[in-house]
């Protein structure tokens, strides 16, 4: 079984170079920022990652998660390797300081997480979720609440889930019909009774941790219809005492777990929420304000499943990368010299720079997010602008990077032949884990239509036409680059097609825009993924260092994505504007 390796060189320099730390600088919270503690990071989290949790990726996978009258187990092994991921710092590593947390900068904090979910993305999804939690509370929730959960929550010592999904409320939340009813008491303190079965709950129950807060959506009995009338509460596993200790347990249970296509090191579970008298649960914040609550929480899943798209194509492009430079199949085409290692076969080059080249790709504009976050987070005069950018690449990431990552774990099986297909080689593990991946959180098409709709007609182009800007900006210092006449000449195009996709879009009918919000995505993500190529080349060739080897790799990286991937927007661009062709003449009955 091939193991992971941090890709640190590519990391660090994306970090350093090409993920956009504009008034970083000047942010007091980032004021002390220390490039040699981050490599030192980097480098213990690799370690962890490599050492740690990749042994039990295939294991886990083997294993699985065991049920039995309400209990899950974890496979072998995770509950030590949660203790080490907690006593080691990682689960707190960008949380706050006032609850135990380190308060590092997100686009560090993403960089380590990738790494988490390249070796094993069933152990850490976890990770993601208490990240949610713990802003959703700090942000909205009563100092009482924020006593009981914070700080157990940040340090590991208690676990949290995400409880959306209900058997008739899947997408459509606003059909949600978990039932809140406000304890009669002579104090209001925020308690209700929850009466309701929620599904496909990531780690929803498991014994990595003694407790677990559920974060759990539902409607009070007067509540708006649709999604207005939602309300966001916590239900722990476990009643709490006055001093918030753990007394019994809630009327609250795990009735299944999902036998799934991937990810079976992950409990996904059905939870039954009062079944006799009712859970009990605090409010979080007001009624009716849940959905706008927990999107903080939906939103920070977006990115990290986005994450894991590019971290899945990471670990396949390594095992690929592995397997064909020992592998000895056929003669090599060009100099006929016989028993080659298929590495030397110009179509399996190419298969791994496409996947390599997509990757840093991902990975740039996945630190270029996070990064932008942080600055969003400090507030000050350009937040607003910050805001915009987060908003409006959220849904793109997500889809964009889950598609991609999709696309490659088949390349890689491609790679490594019929090989790919064996089970015990492990591509067909990564194939398995990542398909779910542009389902939840909101599947492509959701993504897409929220992209359109929601980030692009609303506000009649004007965070597009920023991002626009800012990808132009760069582009007048890529051109006068060494970039040849070509290179410079697609990316040009790339823009052109951009602007002309939104400038069609803002004056077409919502039909049109609908038909063409799944390609107008596609086009948006190959154009932001072009641009940070675009700064990674410019970042290469000024780049002062002595690993000349390296910085070769990433222009030659470079040059291939603008060869082989950029072009593709141009095509994406005569898709959208001619979207809806056929559509309306297409019947379903035949």
């Amino acid at each position: 079984m091939s193991e992971y390796t941090a890709p640190l060189r590519d990391i660090e320099f994306l970090l350093n170079h090409v993920a956009d730390s504009r008034f970083f600088n000047q942010q007091p919270a980032f004021i002390d920022y220390d490039p040699s503690l981050v490599s030192a990071v980097l480098a213990e989290a690799g370690k962890f990652a490599s050492q740690v949790l990749a042994p039990l990726n295939h294991s886990g996978d083997i294993e699985g998660c065991r049920f039995h009258a309400g209990v899950v187990r974890t496979p072998q092994g995770w509950c030590e390797a949660y203790r080490q991921f907690c006593d080691n710092g990682w689960l707190s590593l960008a949380l706050p300081e006032d609850n135990g947390g380190q308060g590092l900068p997100r686009f560090i904090a993403g960089a380590v997480h990738e790494m988490w979910l390249s070796a094993n993305m069933s152990f850490v999804m976890f990770q993601t979720l208490t990240q949610g939690a713990v802003e959703i509370l700090h942000a909205f929730a009563s100092d009482d609440l924020k006593k009981l959960y914070l700080d157990k929550l940040v340090s590991g010592q208690w676990a949290t889930c995400m409880s959306l999904t209900e058997p008739s409320a899947g997408s459509d939340l606003g059909s949600i019909r978990t039932l809140a009813t406000k304890l009669t008491s002579e104090l209001d303190d925020g308690r209700y009774l929850l009466k309701g079965q929620k599904i496909f709950i990531s780690y929803g129950e498991h014994d990595l941790a003694e407790n677990i807060a559920h974060l759990v959506l539902a409607r009070t009995p007067d509540a708006p219809i649709g999604a207005k009338g939602l309300s966001l509460f916590v239900v722990s596993k476990y009643q709490l005492d006055e001093s918030g200790n753990l007394a019994a347990l809630n009327d609250l249970q795990c009735v299944s777990i999902e036998h799934k296509t991937g990810l079976h090191g992950s409990p996904t579970c059905s939870i039954n929420y009062g079944e006799e008298r009712g859970a009990i649960g605090h409010l979080i914040g007001a009624e009716h304000c849940g959905l706008q609550y927990m999107f903080v929480l939906m939103n920070e899943a977006r990115l990290s499943t986005g994450q894991q798209g590019v971290a899945i194509a990471e670990a396949g492009f390594q095992r690929a990368l592995r397997y064909a430079t020992e592998r000895v199949q056929g003669r090599d085409l060009i100099s006929g010299a016989a028993n080659v290692t298929i590495a030397q076969h110009p179509d399996v080059k190419r298969m791994l720079m496409s996947m390599h080249s997509q990757v840093f790709a991902l990975r740039a504009l996945s630190f270029q997010i996070a990064a932008r976050l942080d600055l969003a987070q400090q507030g000050g005069e350009h937040s607003a602008a910050e805001r915009r950018f987060i908003a409006l690449m959220t849904p793109v990431f997500k889809a964009f990077a889950t598609e991609s990552g999709n696309h490659m774990a088949g390349t890689a099986v491609q790679v490594f032949g019929g090989m790919g297909v064996i089970e015990e080689t492990g591509i067909a593990q990564l194939m398995r884990d990542v398909r779910v991946t542009t389902i939840y959180e909101g599947s492509t098409g959701i993504q897409a239509n929220d992209l359109m709709l929601r980030k692009v007609v609303a506000d009649n182009g004007f965070a597009i036409n920023e991002l626009i800007a800012d990808i132009e900006a760069d582009y007048t210092i890529f051109s006068v680059s060494s970039a040849t006449v070509i290179e410079t000449a697609c990316n040009r195009a790339m823009l052109d097609s951009l602007k002309d996709s939104v400038c069609y879009l803002l004056s077409a009918t919502k039909t049109e825009q609908l038909c063409a919000a799944d390609s107008f995505l596609q086009l948006v993500g190959f154009s932001c993924t072009s641009w940070m190529m675009m700064r990674a080349y410019v970042a290469a060739i000024n780049a002062n260092s002595t690993d000349t080897a390296h910085l070769g790799n990433i222009k030659a990286l470079c040059q291939f994505y603008f060869a082989h991937h950029t072009p593709k927007i141009q095509s994406l661009y005569h898709t959208v504007v001619n979207a809806q062709s056929g559509i309306g003449d297409y019947q379903l009955s035949c």
